[in-house]
């Protein structure tokens, strides 16, 4: 399906659709985390991460990102776009799957950094 030649109405309509599905294949089945060392060249950039969804799909690449709201999530994007503004390899389509990557990966992040002695795995 193509959503960059959908209208926005149909774009909407199809969103909606996949929010109201519970899909297992979407679940956060792996997570790992790979915290930082505070230090002043790292900026807001807190961790690494990557997931698996649904024991089928790995996103790598996830920034554990300090922001004036607290800790947030930040996508992979494309090294070698030449644009002004930034473009993601990936992303969820929908609040849903954003909220619950995030959470996985933010509650990882947590337990990572108040037992830095463990592993990750």
């Amino acid at each position: 399906m193509n959503y960059q030649s959908m209208k926005k109405a149909d774009l909407i309509t199809r969103i909606q659709q996949l929010e109201s599905q519970t899909s297992s294949a979407m679940q956060v089945t792996d997570c790992k985390v790979f915290p930082f060392h505070e230090g002043p060249s790292l900026g807001s950039v807190k961790a690494l991460a990557s997931v698996i969804l649904g024991d089928q799909l790995i996103i790598r690449g996830l920034r554990v990102m300090s922001g004036e709201n607290g800790l947030f999530v930040n996508y992979p994007i494309d090294p070698f776009f030449k644009g002004d503004e930034y473009r993601s390899v990936c992303n969820p389509i929908t609040k849903a799957l954003r909220e619950h990557v995030e959470n996985a990966v933010l509650e990882k992040y947590q337990q990572a950094i108040a037992t830095p002695e463990a592993t990750n795995g």
